[in-house]
């Protein structure tokens, strides 16, 4: 999935010489937690947050006589250089992005022109639809060996029952490099066939795992 897929094209953006009071006004009215700051030719030269306005805004006991910070340049505030990415930037390598550097909003910038902005929350919106999340199934958690071609062979057990599979994940199995876990959200209320078929195939179940064997 690319970034161009899941980001805000409508992008509400200040100049550098907004004041903070702009800034201020913006957020509350819109009820967005980012502002890129840009130039005329809508270039990205910085970016500022809900967090960096309140602070730089007077307390709400103060007197009145700071009053004048909010009209202070909002470029006095904002932080830069700004980290950005394409709108054809993977998606998944973009989660990276949001963990490593600990960010919430990335603008997207194309021809170093602004195009988009994409926020933890597509982020997290975008996770929930490639595991599958948000399709009723069920889940089923199998342990294989971590050897070229184990997923088609897992997967044509499924396909023996007509059992469409909505989504596939891989994660490793602890520290072992031998072993991968596998994990199928499959569109079925009914997974105890699958789950026997899987285990007659010889198959570790990891999920469901309290579903018993059946006894001879």
């Amino acid at each position: 999935m690319l970034v161009e897929e899941i980001m805000k094209t409508n992008v509400l953006t200040l100049p550098p010489t907004a004041t903070i009071a702009d800034a201020l006004k913006l957020l509350r009215e819109n009820h967005i937690r980012h502002i890129p700051i840009v130039r005329e030719s809508n270039q990205v030269i910085g970016i500022v947050s809900d967090r960096d306005v309140r602070d730089a805004s007077p307390s709400i006991f103060d007197d009145g006589s700071n009053q004048y910070q909010l009209n202070n340049e909002i470029q006095s505030i904002m932080s830069q250089p700004v980290l950005t990415v394409h709108p054809l930037d993977f998606v998944e390598e973009v989660a990276r992005i949001f963990y490593d550097e600990t960010i919430a909003c990335l603008p997207v910038v194309s021809n170093n022109t602004l195009t988009g902005i994409i926020t933890e929350k597509e982020m997290l919106y975008t996770m929930i639809l490639l595991t599958g999340t948000n399709v009723q199934s069920s889940q089923i958690e199998v342990k294989v060996p971590h050897k070229p071609g184990i997923l088609p062979e897992v997967a044509a057990v499924f396909g023996q029952r007509k059992t469409n599979i909505t989504s596939v994940l891989m994660y490793p199995f602890n520290d072992d490099p031998n072993y991968k876990i596998l994990v199928f959200r499959i569109q079925t209320m009914n997974p105890v066939p699958l789950i026997q078929d899987l285990r007659d195939a010889g198959y570790e179940l990891m999920w469901p795992n309290n579903i018993a064997e059946p006894k001879l």
